[in-house]
C-alpha cells in the first residue's frame, strides 16, 4: 500500500457516514442538536491517541497493530490481554456495522425491515466483503480507496444539497437544547447523545494493522492516521451539521414520533427515486467499512496466531503470498461477527447494545496501550522512529490516556434505573465477562510463553546485581 490506500483503509473503518447515519437518531434524540459538539470533543481526543500510536508505530511497524505495540512496549502478558480485548472488540464492531447496514438494504430493495430481514442483509454483507478481501492486499486498497472517494463525495453533495433545499433551523438551533434535559442539567443528555462522537472516532490504528505491507511504513503510517483524523472529522461534523439543520421537527425526534430522521430528511431533499440513489452511496459506504473492518480483524488475529497466542494458531497464521492475505483468519474475522448477529435476536435494541460494548472495547484496547506507553515513556523510553513527539510526548501520552479515562467510564455509565440491573449495566458485564474469560485462559493455558517473538524491549533495565541485565518484558 502506498499512503493514499493506507489513508484510505483508515477513512473506510472510521467512515464518517457509517457512524453519523447509524447514531443520529437516537443522539439527537437524547442530548439534541448540541450534541453535534461531541463529535469535535472525540476528534480532538482521539488525535491525541493517534499522536501516540504514531510514535509507536513508527518503531515498530508491525502487523497486527495494538498486540506487538504493546507486547514491544510492556511484555507479553500485557501483550495477551490486549490483543484479546481488541480482537472481541474489532470482530463486534464488524457485526454493529454490518447490522446497522441492515436497514438500508432492506429500504433499496424495497423491502420491509424486518429482524429477520436485516441479520439475513448483514449477513450477506459479511459474506460479500470476505470474499472481497479474500481477493487481496491490493484489491483490498483499491476498493478502500473507491470507498472513500464515494463517501467523501457522496457526503459532500448530500449535506449541501440539504443545506440548500431543506434547511429549517439556523445556525443558533446547535446551542439550543429544546430543554431535552427536563429540570435537571444538560451533562447527562449530552453524555448520553456523545456515543455518536465516540463510535466515530476509531480506525485511524487499521492504518498500523496493516503495517507490513505499507510501503516506509515508519513515515505514512503516522501520517495516514492523522489524515484520518482531520479528513474523517470534517466530514462527520459537515454531515452531522446538514442533517441537524434539515430535520424538519425536533419535537417529533424527541417525542419517538420521527424514530430515523435520517430518513426523513433525505427522503424530503431527494424524493423517494433520490433517496433510492442515496442510500446506494451510503451503503458502499457500509460495504468499505465492513471490508476494512474486516482486514484490520484478520491482521490483528493474523498477528496473535503468528506468536501462538490462540487455539488454532497453526491454521490462523497461514498467510497467502500470493495475494497477501490470511485466508483463515479472514474466515474466523467473518465467522464471530455471524454468531454476534444472530445472537443479536434476543434484544430489542440490539443496534446501540452492540456499538456500546464495540466503542468500549477498542476503548478499553487503545488504553492498554497509551497506558503502556506512559509506563515505558517514565521508565526511560525515548522513541527512535521516524515520527517522534519531542519533549511533547509525556504531556500528549497523559492527556490522551485521561480522554479515553473519561471516555470509557461515560460509555459503561447506567442510564436506564428502570429496567433490570444487568440491562443497565450491560456494557460493564459484557466487559467484564471478556476480560475476565480472556484473564482465566492467559493464567490456565500460558500462551504467552509459547512465542519467543521480542517482548518488553522497548526499555532496558539494569538489576541492581553487576552484570546482569535484562529486559522489562513481563513486569
Amino acid at each position: 500500500m502506498n499512503l493514499w490506500g493506507n489513508f484510505a483503509l483508515g477513512f473506510t473503518y472510521l467512515s464518517p457516514v457509517v457512524g453519523v447515519y447509524s447514531l443520529f437518531g437516537s443522539s439527537l434524540a437524547n442530548g439534541g442538536p448540541p450534541m453535534i459538539w461531541a463529535i469535535v470533543l472525540a476528534a480532538l481526543g482521539q488525535l491525541l491517541v493517534a499522536l501516540v500510536f504514531g510514535e509507536v508505530v513508527a518503531q515498530y511497524p508491525v502487523a497486527g497493530g495494538v498486540y506487538p505495540w504493546a507486547r514491544r512496549l510492556w511484555g507479553r502478558r500485557w501483550a495477551w490481554m490486549t490483543g484479546w480485548v481488541y480482537m472481541i472488540a474489532l470482530t463486534v464492531t464488524i457485526a454493529a456495522v454490518s447490522y446497522g447496514a441492515g436497514p438500508f438494504v432492506a429500504i433499496v430493495l424495497g423491502i420491509d425491515a424486518t429482524t429477520t430481514v436485516v441479520v439475513c442483509c448483514a449477513i450477506g454483507l459479511i459474506v460479500l466483503t470476505t470474499l472481497l478481501n479474500l481477493g487481496g492486499t491490493k484489491l483490498l486498497a483499491r476498493i478502500a480507496f473507491f470507498g472513500f472517494a464515494a463517501e467523501l463525495v457522496g457526503a459532500l453533495v448530500v449535506g449541501i444539497w440539504v443545506l440548500l433545499t431543506e434547511r429549517h433551523h439556523s445556525i443558533g438551533a446547535l446551542f439550543d437544547t429544546y430543554d431535552v434535559q427536563g429540570d435537571g442539567s444538560y451533562f447527562p443528555a449530552f453524555a448520553a447523545a456523545a456515543l455518536i462522537g465516540l463510535y466515530l472516532f476509531y480506525g485511524f490504528e487499521a492504518c498500523g494493522d496493516v503495517a507490513e505491507e505499507v510501503r516506509d511504513p515508519g513515515r505514512q503510517i503516522p501520517k495516514a492516521m492523522r489524515m484520518t483524523i482531520y479528513i474523517g472529522g470534517a466530514a462527520a461534523f459537515f454531515i452531522t451539521f446538514a442533517l441537524v439543520l434539515g430535520v424538519p421537527s425536533f419535537a417529533a425526534v424527541f417525542a419517538g414520533e420521527d424514530p430515523d430522521p435520517v430518513s426523513t430528511v433525505l427522503e424530503n431533499a431527494f424524493g423517494s427515486v433520490g433517496f433510492r440513489v442515496v442510500l446506494v452511496i451510503v451503503l458502499i459506504s457500509f460495504l468499505s467499512c465492513v471490508l476494512s473492518l474486516q482486514a484490520a480483524a484478520s491482521r490483528m488475529i493474523y498477528a496473535y496466531a503468528r506468536d501462538d497466542m490462540i487455539p488454532g494458531s497453526g491454521l490462523l497464521k497461514r498467510f497467502s503470498q500470493a495475494r497477501h492475505v490470511p485466508p483463515y483468519a479472514l474466515s474466523l474475522a467473518a465467522l464471530i461477527p455471524v454468531v454476534i448477529i444472530l445472537g443479536s435476536q434476543v434484544s430489542d435494541d440490539a443496534l446501540v447494545r452492540i456499538i456500546s460494548f464495540a466503542s468500549f472495547g477498542i476503548y478499553l484496547a487503545f488504553m492498554m496501550v497509551v497506558a503502556a506507553a506512559l509506563r515505558a515513556r517514565l521508565r526511560g523510553w525515548k522513541p527512535s522512529g521516524t515520527f517522534t513527539l519531542g519533549r511533547w510526548g509525556l504531556l500528549v501520552t497523559v492527556a490522551a490516556l485521561a480522554y479515553q479515562l473519561l471516555a470509557s467510564l461515560n460509555m459503561i455509565w447506567p442510564r436506564t434505573p428502570d429496567v433490570p440491573w444487568y440491562d443497565n449495566w450491560i456494557v460493564a458485564v459484557g466487559a467484564a465477562i471478556v476480560l475476565g474469560v480472556g484473564l482465566l485462559y492467559m493464567l490456565l493455558a500460558r500462551p504467552y510463553r509459547r512465542s519467543d517473538a521480542a517482548h518488553g524491549d522497548a526499555i532496558n533495565i539494569v538489576t541492581p546485581y553487576p552484570g546482569e541485565a535484562r529486559s522489562t518484558h513481563d513486569k
